[in-house]
């Protein structure tokens, strides 16, 4: 199945959204984009040119912009937010508990720009606790698509979701290799069935998951890649459908490993069934500024690490 797997370009995963927003507004005279100043880099061009009416620029007031979102969903609107990861939820994350998830308010907060791979810009941009501090929320809902498609799809599927989503998403330009119509908001993708362990992986890292999927069968290694694009609402029968065929689980996430997806595997895991499990993601620290693929091999994100810790895990199985 891993073989199977088609490249068919390369894109940022941020022109998926800026594309699917702007299909989403000829579909739906109910979405309104808002911005904090950077509608270039959220690539909200066309939807400015073609739906000037429907669109608000809100400077550098992050804050304000959340507040005005959520005035607009009662009446009726399907605001859109936009900006940096670390501006949409560290600068807001009182804005958007209040005014947003506490009254449930359909708004969709899209963070461009986040994890290492934002790169050069440094560790003051690259937030790495926004799955987290998101998925806390009651009633919010976490979606972090893998590539240009599914992130166009994503942005599109969450208008008809009722209820605050936030979508996240990146910079760097990376491998399309999912078609469109697979995204199924709340649902795994399983890109290849296995026996011997299951690789959890979101947003990026799924592409270097399949990557290490094909090493790992190079090895005799059988190995169940599943893409969480839906961190929340976990696709739970998903995952304990792959983890007790399996038996022990690796997770890998452009996140820290505290409060991201493989917190939530693992929740699933201890309270249903208890597998060893080891996860990719940052390990309590800070970013650094540097090229993107440098920083996925310094913070341990790259296809070689998922390797080892398949290995690793399952040399851990009873």
């Amino acid at each position: 199945m891993l073989d199977a797997i088609t490249v068919t370009g390369q894109k940022d995963t941020r022109s998926g959204f800026g594309d699917g927003i702007f299909e989403l507004g000829q579909k739906n005279p109910n979405v309104v984009a808002l911005t904090a100043d950077l509608a270039g880099s959220l690539k909200l061009n066309a939807f400015i040119k073609s739906f000037p009416e429907r669109f608000i620029q809100c400077g550098i007031a992050e804050a304000n912009m959340i507040g005005i979102a959520a005035g607009l969903t009662i009446g009726g609107k399907i605001p859109y937010t936009t900006t940096f990861a670390n501006f949409s939820t560290g600068r807001v994350y009182d804005q958007i508990r209040q005014s947003v998830a506490y009254s449930g308010k359909n708004v969709k907060i899209c963070a461009s720009h986040a994890g290492v791979t934002l790169g050069e810009d440094g560790a003051t941009h690259q937030i790495l606790e926004d799955i987290g501090l998101m998925k806390m929320l009651p009633g919010m809902s976490v979606v972090v698509p893998c590539d240009y498609n599914q992130t166009k799809a994503a942005t599109i599927a969450i208008a008809d979701y009722d209820g605050p989503v936030y979508l996240r998403f990146g910079r760097p330009v990376w491998p399309i290799f999912t078609n469109p119509e697979d995204f199924v908001f709340g649902k795994a993708q399983f890109f290849s069935r296995g026996k011997d362990v299951s690789i959890f992986a979101c947003g990026h890292l799924v592409w270097k998951a399949i990557e290490a999927g094909k090493i790992l069968k190079e090895k005799g290694i059988d190995a169940e890649i599943i893409n969480i694009h839906t961190i929340k609402p976990l696709d739970v029968p998903a995952v304990l459908e792959s983890i007790k065929k399996t038996g022990c689980a690796v997770t890998a996430e452009e996140h820290s490993i505290f409060g991201g997806l493989g917190d939530s595997i693992a929740q699933v895991s201890v309270k249903e069934h208890p597998i060893p499990i080891e996860m990719i993601g940052t390990q309590d620290t800070f970013g650094e500024s540097g090229k993107p693929t440098e920083l996925l091999k310094k913070f341990g994100l790259d296809t070689e690490f998922i390797v080892a810790a398949a290995e690793k895990a399952i040399s851990r199985k009873k």
